[in-house]
């Protein structure tokens, strides 16, 4: 059955989308919804086009702006299914029609949607008046022989085929910019086009850049290799700060000095002490990591240095320790500061003559290790306080590097991202589409006090959140918004287009009448909530879109107040 567009929601009435548009003029940034968005001259991207098809062919141009056009639809999918979640099949999709509109890319004229989510059917037929790449090519390439709109095709077909949860292809039948009378674009599932599998081939890498994946991968392939023969292994990073710790760990690597790491909790310390263990002459041999801290004071000595059998009560067998384990290799010790005055005076030994004995026993036993330690206090401090031996102080602290937290390499966010994200995907089988560029912003702001291991945590909360092939939202990332500071005042698009503030204060004169009336707070807000919903015909969404609330925290306080349910005996 063919479904009219005329329905709850006109079609030119797109303002629940206009009002995602934001102005941060001060800091250089427009933002739709958590997507960072731009304004850009239509002359710069046909020069732009030009360029790439004088550069690349026609064919090689058109799979790339198709391309381009998909990864904006994906992303204008998702966020329609969360603007619009009670709206009826057909006003959901045609939010994308809208958004081509609001963007100033063409005006789209439905002639024929045919939508029925359930049973996967799917039937359009549009027309693109006023298309910019039209206008692109009038005006850089002149007539084209075939259809020009290729962004705005890949734009559909991306949009359609994620709101419809299977693969529609769209195909522009006719085309103003080569010669056609209109623009008119038919949309069908891919099965139903005989060309579709050569259609589809647009939507993949092109031949050159195929030649250079194969490059990349077979030169990452050989430095991975040698990666491996030489022990190089730093973690992720390429800030200043990150590249001058590896310099250190580089001269520090092929020596038999010990070597202090120091730094907060959470800046990845065994990352380097893997990485001075796999860059030295001891990387065939074993490297043993132990946390101190996380060892009872009473065993610490049994586990580090061995116990044979009888030596206190529990001893039922005799034990090697992780010393005489690591043997040839690399122990690392975190959290250093927490040994017992006893296990201290026995490292110093270690350090010192290269040979420990077992508690419980007499006999002495040469060693060969290699030691790293660790803390995230100072050691200096600690001495002075009496806490830790000033001597295997010295001992420790020939080679001392000093890791930076992530908030002094914060240029290294965005790596440290995609490989957790990749490590995430592979754990929890799901690749969502990454961070939205509003997430990131604020990945980017933040301070991360828990250093690189919060990180850590808080991309895979955001990976278990969302959905497959969805972006991770702010909501997804953190349960509660980190405060941050050097916020910028927002902007928005009013009903006339003008910039307002997105967040203006009401009058002053109608704040004293409230106050002077003895109105409470509760009795601002329900008659608030009130309003909104009658104006919005008691659909809870967009009552929340004109109340600046997300519709969870709108629907809690109507349930509060009792308004919902009022409305729902009514």
């Amino acid at each position: 059955m063919t479904i009219s567009y005329k329905s709850q929601l006109q079609y030119s009435d797109f303002q629940d989308l206009s009002e995602q548009i934001r102005f941060q003029s001060a800091d250089g940034k427009i933002w739709f919804g958590e997507q960072r968005m731009l304004l850009m001259q239509v002359s710069a991207l046909a020069n732009f086009r030009r360029e790439l098809v004088n550069s690349l062919g026609i064919e090689r141009a058109k799979g790339f702006f198709l391309r381009l056009g998909y990864q904006s639809g994906l992303k204008d999918a998702e966020l329609t299914r969360k603007l619009r979640p009670d709206c009826s099949e057909l006003d959901i999709f045609l939010a994308g029609p809208q958004l081509h509109s609001l963007k100033g890319m063409v005006k789209v004229r439905p002639i024929q949607i045919d939508i029925d989510q359930q049973s996967g059917h799917f039937y359009g037929e549009l027309e693109w008046i006023d298309s910019f790449e039209v206008e692109i090519c009038q005006t850089e390439l002149g007539m084209m022989d075939e259809p020009v709109c290729w962004s705005l095709l890949g734009y559909a077909c991306a949009y359609t085929s994620s709101f419809m949860g299977r693969e529609i292809i769209f195909r522009e039948v006719s085309c103003k910019g080569c010669g056609d009378e209109k623009c008119l674009i038919v949309g069908k599932p891919a099965e139903e086009w005989e060309d579709a599998a050569e259609f589809k081939q647009y939507f993949r890498a092109d031949p050159i850049i195929e030649e250079l994946y194969d490059l990349q991968s077979q030169l990452s392939s050989l430095r991975t290799s040698l990666e491996q023969q030489q022990g190089q292994y730093y973690g992720i990073g390429q800030s200043l700060a990150y590249k001058k710790v590896c310099k250190m760990i580089d001269k520090a690597a092929d020596s038999k000095v010990s070597v202090l790491l120091l730094g907060e909790t959470g800046v990845g310390k065994e990352v380097i002490a893997r990485s001075v263990h796999l860059r030295s002459e001891r990387a065939e041999k074993p490297f043993i990591a132990i946390n101190c801290a996380a060892i009872p004071p009473d065993l610490i000595e049994a586990e580090l240095f061995g116990v044979e059998k009888g030596a206190y009560t529990g001893a039922s067998q005799t034990r090697a320790g992780r010393f005489e384990r690591a043997h040839g290799g690399t122990i690392f010790l975190d959290e250093v500061a927490e040994l017992t005055p006893r296990a201290q005076a026995t490292l110093l030994r270690v350090l010192q003559e290269g040979e420990l004995e077992r508690v419980g026993d007499s006999r002495t036993r040469k060693i060969d290790v290699r030691v790293i330690a660790a803390t995230n206090e100072s050691l200096a401090d600690a001495v002075e306080a009496g806490k830790f031996r000033a001597d295997l102080f010295y001992r420790l602290n020939v080679f001392p590097v000093k890791i930076p937290p992530l908030r002094e390499r914060i240029e290294d966010l965005p790596l440290l991202v995609e490989h957790f994200l990749r490590k995430f995907h592979r754990e929890y089988n799901k690749r969502t589409l990454g961070l939205s560029d509003k997430a990131l912003e604020l990945c980017l702001r933040y301070r991360w006090p828990g250093n690189i291991r919060e990180l850590e945590n808080v991309i895979e909360r955001g990976v278990i959140l969302t959905d497959s092939n969805e972006t991770i939202s702010l909501d997804a990332l953190f349960a509660v918004f980190p405060e941050h500071s050097g916020d910028c005042p927002e902007e928005r698009l009013n009903a006339s287009g003008q910039l307002v503030h997105a967040h203006s204060q009401v009058s002053g004169d109608w704040v004293s009448h409230i106050l002077e009336q003895q109105i409470s707070l509760d009795q601002v807000e329900e008659q608030l909530m009130r309003g909104a919903m009658e104006l919005a015909n008691q659909n809870v969404s967009q009552a929340a879109r004109l109340l600046g609330l997300t519709r969870p925290a709108l629907a809690y306080r109507l349930k509060k107040t009792g308004i919902l349910l009022e409305d729902s005996e009514a």
